[in-house]
């Protein structure tokens, strides 16, 4: 069986991420350099929500 390769350096992110670090603490909380709000507007701008297929999504959030 081959061994594992190790991931050395910085993975690709997008330029609107760039910084971006992610770590689990010792507790199992996860830990940031960005605020939780800025992840969830990058988000909501690049990702497609995959529930909301089918629907109206600028209707269903106005509803919220």
């Amino acid at each position: 069986m081959p061994k594992k390769k190790l991931n050395t350096g910085k993975p690709e992110v997008h330029k609107d991420l760039e910084g971006l670090d992610i770590k689990i603490n010792e507790f199992g909380e996860i830990v940031t350099n960005f605020k939780v709000d800025k992840i969830n507007e990058f988000l909501n701008e690049n990702v497609e929500d995959k529930k909301l297929n089918g629907t109206d999504n600028e209707t269903y959030l106005e509803e919220e």
